[in-house]
């Protein structure tokens, strides 16, 4: 009835998009706002723990320059440096293990934090943004992106921090020592650069597209284990094997696609630092053997050592470029998400509903969930208090779109609504929603216990209030023959219980909340006929003096109605009573005939 929205995995129009990495940094700068002073007590350290761990290949040659050219040492220096190496490098390890700690501690609360706010954010989202989306894609935003970037926090920001000060420490110590060899990097480096860039742009799409397609495979694997049983009724598991399948290549062919370019940095790197270490070597052995700038034996090997710590580092940075490159696609899923608009604000002078009769009028109401294609056409009804009113018609006549209109889940593109004379838009949507009592063809209960679960909407409900709505629902005897009764378990969305009485207990939950108006979608579709008619009786009270939408696919269940509007393709092609309507022979009566004579 509805085209859904491009949704967060929809790797045809965002799969090759390159990252926004700006809009990413900021965003992640204000989360560790909050952590800023430990995050530069945890920088401090990781330098001091790198500066310390620098000093070693100087002392390292200093010991070497110790050995005379006649064979003789002094000894006791030679024990002195090695205790004094020792030392230094206990305390940088230290360092940098409660560096190590206090990121992962900064991570954490991080990931907790962003993980609170995309959950916030989600739940403040019109009813339009999930229609296009699926549940496993967002899922996988909260799960795996979220711990993708706090990982990455964790682990690979104090890699190179760490690996930041070696580079620059090494290399003034190298210019120190031995200016003239410090030209090697001259040509060395920068084409690592250039190359690193290089594949950092072509590099980030993929990673991008890796996290949709995983996005993609999430949702699917949900969408099917939710439906498990009609999979299995259908004979369809080879079906659905193919095309979890075909997914599944999609997503390990994305993810295969980034890594192994990704991969290709640390042999790029690789290779340029063997290169630089040859140079320097060969150099170091010229400028030795014709002593120029009076370099010794022992600062050629401080600055072999001092080279290794320079080019190390690098290749570090580049084995967890990958890594970066999937925590920046992550951490943009998550803030896109953050970034989207929550619903619209209620009007500045928006009031809670008082005292609320429930007359509902409607006046050349049109809506289109895309512009320019309508569902409902110049639509208009008048439901007065106690008035039963029921919406029939085929599959996508816009039944279901005139409930997300009188809630206001969407707003109309003209026309009007109004609850006792005041337009809706006029109240708050939470004190709007409040009037209203729900119970969907979908029931929806959540792991806890059947108490629980029937007081969902009214916490306060007191242990008689809830048995007395199960009285009056017919199910207090069967939850009394249940093994803990009112207080027993029901598991993930109740598997342990039938759909029936999984539907029972959700009208229960609506017997329980004493709200004006009432929303019936299919309430009873999934009982047998006999409870169905005892569920109608009980029914039959609850509406009294309460203005009742009921959404009904089984005419049989409306025949009471004191309006049926008879919809298609948007329109109210008839409306009246039962009588009236099967009286006028028109669409009404075909749709009756077809339900009870058989064709």
């Amino acid at each position: 009835m509805k085209e859904p929205r491009m949704h967060i995995s929809d790797t045809r129009v965002q799969g090759r998009r390159k990252v926004d990495t700006k809009f990413v940094i900021l965003n992640l700068i204000k989360y560790l706002r909050p952590w800023l002073f430990l995050f530069v007590l945890l920088f401090v350290l990781n330098i001091a723990s790198g500066i310390l761990s620098l000093v070693g290949p100087r002392i390292s040659g200093e010991a070497i320059d110790l050995i005379k050219p006649d064979g003789t040492t002094d000894m006791q220096k030679v024990y002195f440096y090695c205790a004094l190496l020792a030392g230094i490098y206990l305390l940088s390890g230290v360092l940098s293990y409660l560096s190590t700690i206090g990121m992962a501690y900064v991570s954490r609360n991080v990931a907790c934090r962003m993980r609170e706010d995309a959950f916030a954010r989600l739940v403040s989202l019109p009813v339009s943004y999930f229609d296009g989306r699926q549940a496993g894609d967002i899922i996988s935003v909260l799960s795996y992106d979220v711990d993708t970037v706090g990982e990455s926090l964790a682990n690979d920001v104090v890699l190179v921090l760490n690996s930041v000060t070696m580079i620059v420490g090494s290399f003034v110590m190298m210019l120190t020592i031995a200016p003239v060899l410090v030209l090697v990097f001259v040509v060395t480096i920068p084409i690592s650069v250039l190359l690193t860039r290089r594949l950092a742009g072509l590099v980030q799409p993929l990673y991008r597209r890796r996290s949709a397609k995983l996005g993609e495979l999430n949702g699917f694997v949900e969408e099917m284990i939710a439906g498990q049983k009609t999979t299995k009724a259908y004979g369809c598991e080879e079906v659905i094997i193919g095309k979890f399948e075909n997914k599944n290549v999609e997503a390990v062919d994305a993810y295969a696609e980034a890594e192994s370019l990704s991969t290709m940095t640390g042999p790029i790197n690789n290779f340029m630092n063997n290169l630089a270490l040859t140079l320097i070597s060969v150099f170091g052995a010229i400028v030795y053997m014709y002593s120029f700038g009076g370099v010794t034996v022992g600062q050629i090997s401080s600055f072999v050592l001092y080279s290794r710590k320079f080019s190390g580092p690098i290749n570090e940075i580049a084995n967890v470029f990958g890594e970066f490159q999937s925590a920046i696609a992550a951490a943009e899923r998550v803030f896109r998400v953050l970034e989207e608009q929550p619903e619209a604000a209620d009007a500045p002078d928006a009031v809670t509903p008082r005292d609320i009769r429930g007359d509902i009028e409607i006046n050349h109401l049109s809506f289109g969930y895309v512009k320019g294609r309508e569902v409902i056409h110049d639509f208009s009804l008048s439901a007065k208090r106690g008035d039963v009113v029921a919406i029939v018609g085929r599959t996508g006549a816009g039944k279901t779109t005139i409930i997300n209109l009188l809630m206001r889940f969407y707003d109309p593109d003209s026309g009007s609504i109004t609850l006792d004379g005041t337009d809706i838009s006029r109240y708050t949507r939470s004190g709007l929603r409040g009037c209203y009592t729900m119970v969907l063809q979908d029931t929806w209960l959540f792991a806890g216990t059947v108490y629980e679960n029937i007081a969902y909407g009214k916490e306060s409900a007191t242990r008689e209030e809830v048995e007395r709505v199960c009285k009056a629902a017919r199910i207090h005897s069967f939850i009394m023959r249940l093994p803990q009764g009112y207080d027993t378990y029901l598991s993930d969305n109740a598997v342990n219980i039938s759909k029936g009485q999984k539907q029972l207990l959700t009208i229960a939950r609506a017997m329980l909340m004493n709200s004006p108006m009432l929303i019936l979608d299919e309430a009873t579709s999934n009982v047998d006929t006999r409870t169905e008619h005892i569920i109608q009786r009980a029914m039959t009270k609850l509406m009294e003096g309460r203005t009742c939408f009921v959404i009904a696919h089984r005419l049989s269940t409306i025949r009471g109605a004191d309006k049926i509007l008879v919809m298609d393709h948007g329109d109210v092609v008839e409306q009246g009573t039962h009588a009236e309507l099967l009286a006028k022979k028109g669409f009404y009566y075909n749709l009756y005939r077809s339900q009870f004579s058989g064709y």
